[in-house]
């Protein structure tokens, strides 16, 4: 079939048994090839073709709603809903989004990117929607057994089993989210796995009972306390039936008459059921198939035939491997030091640590306002915590920040991973937020490196740090391959350094934008302008020493930063200034306020006006308009 006909899934209802087997294959080499040459989320995608067709064929998709959790397993669904021609643009700029996007298509009617949401949404989005207003359409939310450890999905699944609403949601259960699952819950699914075909054997046991004689009250009665005892027996705990679910499963999710069956069960089901749909992550490509280590759950470009990886030869190290190493090295010495991370072994690089330290790592599956509180616990025992976090997913634990670190200032050190654009994530995963909602909040250090051999050292201070709680945030990607000292030390808390002295303008900058603003002051002093750069590597508390020299000099000052500018570090100079009745004139550059769209990073910073050239133009009108002013006065 050629698979760029496809327009609407309603063709799969007509589709035999084979026919859907051939078109799973298809789809799955085509994912195979055009995901070796764009990267993207290969094994979650190649794990459901099977899971999604079925669905499709069953549902009426967009009138019945398929709302994907996390939404990187939705490949199949956008190939389903006409997509094809655009896999080739799959996470570029401009091009096909690796998750659902209500302007790509109508049948995509809830955007993701984060885990555990898609419950809610279900719920009262949807379901509770559909009956206020007297309609009739089934809701069907897809949700992993990762994203199901996720608290809002348990807070969703208690709300849903008490209002008793129609809902159909499918468990996508393959043992993995990012990385292997943990958690009492996994181990629960796991015997559930093991368990055989619970309904039908609730199904043979209820015929039998029926056979029983209605001698009195009493027979009937132990009868269904027998039949009720069953799922007892036969699934540990049934955690989903205690919710008020009906259970259907577990079903193999490559078995397109097995999910048929179910699904029909389902739907002919009053009230909220879960189909328990057991998928192999990275089905029909050997290599993915056989990861153990889930290096296949998001992958850049890779040679079709072995597997191997093409990456561009790049011998500097990862920012958050550089974090990694160092707490290795500080953990050999400090026995106080225990690591935590929500689902994050292998994307922050804690593998190894793991490895070596297994009893000091803390992986609390995708619970990232568990790990808060968490670390914030361990510090009242006088422990050291480092809670390792993409910038994107601390947003979740705002609350604990607040609440149960900064208010109590605990001893507690972040690591804020992927700080500030990532590239072809997207919006959902830009992590360019968390300036602006961590500098207001009373006790924060909030710092970020120039290079990576600030960074080992950042990472030491924040360990040695004493005062309350401190967080260091770096970039995604790879360091710039700067010498490193052999011995760890600690950078002043709120001390910035002069990088290149100047006296007709000052940049404040930090981070990766030091590299354009050193590159646009070496350019504007071929043209006899003088500007200072300053690594403001502390955010909060500002180095107001400094400031105040700054200040008093009533020179033009740039600020620049990969972040939101509302509330973020321009905006605390312009309060500075304020404060302490300062009149220069300030400009600043950074992310405007809308949501960053996916693309190479260097593209986006070139759409939002981030570089080099930009740097230059805007200090040679300040300068100007600088030039100006002091001829009036």
């Amino acid at each position: 079939m050629d698979l760029t006909k496809i327009k609407q899934p309603n063709f799969l209802k007509h589709l035999t048994k084979k026919e859907l087997e051939d078109l799973a294959y298809e789809i799955r080499q085509f994912l195979i090839n055009k995901l070796s040459v764009t990267g993207g989320h290969l094994g979650a995608n190649l794990g459901v073709v099977e899971l999604t067709l079925a669905l499709h064929k069953h549902f009426n998709s967009p009138t019945d709603k398929l709302i994907f959790d996390v939404g990187h397993q939705s490949y199949i669904h956008k190939i389903l809903t006409g997509r094809t021609e655009q896999f080739d643009t799959l996470r570029q700029y401009n091009g096909l989004c690796g998750f659902p996007k209500m302007s790509e298509s109508k049948h995509d009617v809830w955007e993701t990117g984060h885990s555990s949401t898609s419950l809610s949404a279900a719920m009262g989005g949807m379901a509770i929607a559909r009956d206020m207003q007297g309609l009739d359409y089934a809701v069907v939310p897809i949700i992993g057994d990762g994203a199901l450890t996720g608290g809002m999905a348990l807070e969703a699944l208690n709300h849903i089993g008490h209002e008793k609403k129609n809902m159909t949601v499918i468990l996508n259960d393959n043992e993995m989210s990012i990385a292997g699952n943990v958690g009492a819950l996994h181990k629960a699914l796991g015997r559930m796995r093991s368990a055989g075909k619970y309904n039908r054997m609730k199904d043979e046991i209820e015929v039998l009972m029926k056979r029983i004689p209605a001698v009195g009250g009493k027979i009937a009665q132990t009868a269904e306390r027998v039949k009720d005892s069953m799922k007892y027996f036969m699934v540990p705990g049934m955690l989903f039936e205690e919710f008020g679910f009906t259970y259907f499963g577990p079903v193999d999710g490559h078995d397109f008459k097995a999910l048929e069956e179910n699904l029909q069960y389902a739907s002919k089901t009053e009230g909220p059921v879960l189909v328990h749909v057991i998928t192999q992550k990275g089905k029909g490509y050997q290599p993915a198939e056989t990861d153990q280590k889930d290096k296949w759950h998001g992958v850049g470009p890779y040679k079709i035939d072995s597997g191997e990886k093409i990456k561009p030869v790049d011998d500097k190290p990862a920012w958050s491997q550089v974090v990694s190493d160092t707490l290795e090295k500080i953990a050999e010495k400090n026995e106080k030091l225990a690591v935590i991370t929500p689902a994050m072994v292998l994307g922050s690089k804690l593998d190894k640590f793991q490895e070596h330290f297994p009893k000091r790592l803390f992986d609390v599956g995708i619970a990232e306002q568990h790990a808060t509180t968490m670390a914030a616990g361990l510090a009242t025992q006088g422990m050291k915590p480092f809670l390792a976090i993409y910038s994107t997913f601390l947003q979740r634990a705002y609350d604990q920040m607040v609440h149960d670190v900064c208010r109590q200032n605990l001893n507690v050190a972040f690591g804020i991973d992927r700080a500030g654009l990532v590239g072809a994530d997207g919006e959902t995963h830009q992590g360019v937020f968390d300036i602006a909602f961590l500098r207001h909040l009373p006790n924060m250090v909030l710092m970020m490196p120039k290079d990576e051999n600030e960074c080992q050292h950042m990472v030491n201070t924040a360990i040695e740090y004493e005062d309350g709680p401190i967080a260091l945030r770096f970039p995604r990607g790879n360091g710039l391959g700067v010498e490193m000292d052999s011995t760890l030390k600690n950078i002043p808390i709120g001390k910035w350094e002069v990088l290149t002295t100047g006296k007709d303008a000052v940049i404040l900058t930090f981070g990766t934008t030091i590299e354009m603003a050193m590159a646009a002051s070496i350019q504007l002093a071929k043209k006899g302008m003088s500007i200072e750069v300053i690594n403001a590597r502390f955010l909060k508390p500002l180095d107001e020493e400094m400031l105040h020299g700054v200040m008093k000099r009533n020179i033009p000052i740039l600020t620049i930063e990969e972040s939101v500018l509302q509330g973020g570090f321009g905006s605390s100079i312009l309060e500075f200034a304020e404060e302490n009745q300062y009149h220069p004139t300030i400009k600043r550059m950074g992310i405007p306020d809308r949501f960053i769209e996916h693309g190479s990073v260097q593209q986006l910073l070139e759409e939002i006006h981030l570089t080099k050239e930009q740097v230059i133009e805007e200090l040679t009108n300040m300068l100007q308009m600088d030039n100006n002013k002091q001829k009036r006065a």
